[in-house]
């Protein structure tokens, strides 16, 4: 399925509903969107696969861990790379109190992941009320309460600043440092400190790590050799990118990944 056919079977702004969700399977070698805007506020859940969405001056990742919560009004644009399951919660903003005010990653429990699954597999016209209201009001009540995880890239709008992030997007193993980059961009280091701080709210170093830990995700997930990325991205050992990779996230590549995995596979043999 395309990103507009699935568009096509499935008009949330149509259904006289608070809470309306879908779940389908994308066989293809994924899709992306262009860019767009929903009145309610969305979740984008993943079983399979990866996805990456556009939105508020940044990047995200939505890896089968996951879940993004996006409010209503934000424009976006969705990726998804290779093979996805995926699942799509909107909420109508009047029962989003309780949920992010702002775009974030949100980690999913095998209980979260079910109630999104079982949402989406009501009728459009589902009853309000009785079970199918209290199902859905424990939904939100449980998503609510899921912690954000740290998934997100800021992206920089200044031009130049751009330039540096498509220079590291096509070549992550480049260690060149902000002096170096201040140079390439004609600007004094200190400018570009500055200027970067502000269009991210990161350090140079810091926004550069966190930049690496989003492409060594996505390779990870697809199946990637631990060592095959770690030198990919300048690193002069596995051991040197395990030690960033859990400073980062809390706990090395490996262990990190098969907790995640841990989590679908109990979801699907629950």
């Amino acid at each position: 399925m395309r990103d507009n056919d699935f568009e096509a079977v499935f008009d949330p702004h149509a259904l006289p509903r608070a809470v309306s969700a879908i779940g389908t399977e994308l066989v293809s070698g994924g899709f992306e969107s262009e860019p767009h805007v929903h009145r309610q506020a969305q979740l984008i859940l993943t079983t399979r696969g990866l996805v990456t969405c556009d939105v508020a001056k940044g990047l995200w990742l939505v890896p089968p861990h996951c879940a993004l919560w996006i409010p209503g009004g934000m424009k976006h644009s969705v990726r998804a790379v290779g093979g996805v399951e995926l699942y799509i919660l909107f909420v109508d903003p009047d029962l989003a109190n309780e949920l992010p005010a702002e775009c974030c990653t949100v980690g999913m429990t095998p209980l979260r992941r079910e109630l999104v699954i079982e949402v989406s597999r009501l009728p459009p016209l589902y009853d309000c009320d009785g079970p199918t209201g209290r199902l859905i009001q424990t939904m939100l009540d449980q998503l609510a309460t899921a912690p954000v995880e740290r998934l997100h890239l800021p992206l920089p709008t200044d031009s130049r600043l751009r330039r540096i992030a498509d220079a590291l997007t096509a070549d992550p193993s480049n260690r060149a440092t902000i002096g170096e980059w201040a140079r390439l961009v004609a600007m004094s280091e200190r400018t570009l400190f500055r200027l970067i701080l502000k269009e991210t709210g990161m350090s140079f170093g810091r926004w550069r790590q966190q930049f690496q830990i989003m492409l060594a995700l996505e390779r990870l997930t697809e199946g990637d050799a631990v060592q095959a990325v770690a030198f990919d991205l300048g690193y002069e050992s596995a051991s040197a990118f395990i030690t960033m990779f859990k400073k980062v996230l809390g706990e090395p590549p490996g262990k990190y990944l098969a907790a995640r995995r841990s989590q679908v596979t109990t979801e699907g043999t629950g």
